[in-house]
C-alpha cells in the first residue's frame, strides 16, 4: 500500500476516533471570546525512527487535529527538537512530558510490540502522549490511547485530549512539575 494511502488511513482512523470520543472526556472550558489560548509549538525529529514515518505522521496530524493549544511539527534538519524519536528493536517507551519548548524527551517506537500485533500508528500517538504529559492508564479499555499494550492488539483510538489541552491550557506559562520518569510500555 502507497505510503499516502497507510498516511491516510492512520490519521482517520485515530482522528475519528479522538474526536467522536471528546464527549466521553472532561469538558472543556469556555474562554472569553478575546482570550486565546497561545499555542505552544514542539518540534520532533524523526530521522533515527525509519520504518515508523508514516505512523509518526498519522500520530502527529491526529494530535494536531484534536488538541488546540498545542502544535507538533518536524524539526528542520539538523534543528533542535524537543521530542527526538528513535526506532528501537525493543518495547516502546517515552519520557513523561508535558516537555516545553527548549527541553527535550525521547520517544522509543520498539518493533517489538509491533511484531506481536500491535498498531503502529497507535503506538506513535500513545508514546507522543506521553511526551505531552499523559501517563498510562493500564489497565485500560480500547477507547483510552494511554491504556497502551493492556486493550489488546485490535485497538486503534484514543480519547485524551482534554488532558493535553489542560497541560498547554496557558502556553509555555503553565508549570507541571515531573519526575522525568521514562514509561516503558511492555505488557
Amino acid at each position: 500500500m502507497p505510503l499516502v494511502t497507510w498516511i491516510k488511513a492512520g490519521t482517520s482512523a485515530t482522528a475519528l476516533v479522538l474526536a467522536t470520543a471528546g464527549a466521553a472526556s472532561a469538558a472543556p472550558s469556555v474562554e472569553p471570546p478575546s482570550a486565546q489560548a497561545a499555542v505552544v509549538t514542539l518540534r520532533y525529529d524523526d530521522s533515527r525512527a525509519a520504518g515508523w514515518e508514516a505512523a509518526i505522521a498519522a500520530g502527529v496530524a491526529s494530535w494536531n487535529a484534536n488538541v488546540t493549544n498545542v502544535r507538533l511539527v518536524e524539526a528542520a534538519p539538523g534543528g533542535a527538537a524537543e521530542i527526538v524519536i528513535v526506532a528501537t528493536t525493543g518495547w516502546p517507551q517515552a519520557t513523561l512530558g508535558p516537555v516545553r519548548p527548549g527541553r527535550q524527551v525521547r520517544v522509543e517506537l520498539g518493533s517489538q510490540a509491533v511484531n506481536q500485533g500491535y498498531n503502529k500508528t497507535r503506538i506513535a500517538a500513545h508514546e507522543l502522549g506521553h511526551s505531552l504529559g499523559l501517563p498510562d492508564t493500564k489497565p485500560g479499555p480500547c477507547s483510552q490511547l494511554m491504556s497502551g499494550s493492556s486493550a489488546g492488539t485490535a485497538c486503534t483510538n484514543a480519547t485524551e485530549r482534554s488532558r493535553v489541552q489542560s497541560n498547554y491550557a496557558n502556553g509555555v506559562t503553565t508549570s507541571v512539575v515531573t519526575d522525568g520518569r521514562t514509561l516503558v510500555d511492555a505488557p
